[in-house]
């Protein structure tokens, strides 16, 4: 089995948690699609962590930065929030190449969530 490149899907998340968590699984999807291996730290660790307690929202924050040295890739989506501007200069200070897509379409692609019809066709 030929390994994929992983992809860090770097999205907004607070705020509109809901709305963007479904743009993010849109992303995941679309880049699953072209034959990438997603990585959203944003869609896992809210499961079990609280966003809306410092401690364990830094904790997640940490655990991405664990996770995003795993991945070939940094894919950033939308404008840069906080936590967003972290990971790019995290990945950036490591070497791992950070590229800003554009959805070119956030209700197209496969029709399975926004953001699913965004454009990576230069990374392939």
């Amino acid at each position: 089995m030929a390994e994929r490149k992983k992809v860090f899907i770097c999205s907004p998340f607070r705020g509109d948690m809901e709305g963007n968590a479904r743009k993010a699984a849109g992303y995941c999807r679309a880049a699953c699609e072209r034959g990438f291996l997603p990585v959203a730290p944003h869609l896992l660790f809210p499961q079990f962590l609280n966003e809306g307690i410092e401690a364990e929202r830094q904790a997640g924050l940490a655990m991405g930065l664990e996770l995003l040295l795993c991945c070939d890739e940094v894919w950033v989506f939308g404008e840069a929030t906080e936590g967003m501007a972290s990971e790019i200069a995290f990945a950036v200070e490591h070497g791992v190449e950070v590229r800003f897509m554009e959805p070119e379409d956030t209700e197209g692609g496969s029709g399975h969530g926004d953001g699913a019809g965004f454009d990576a066709s230069d990374g392939e």
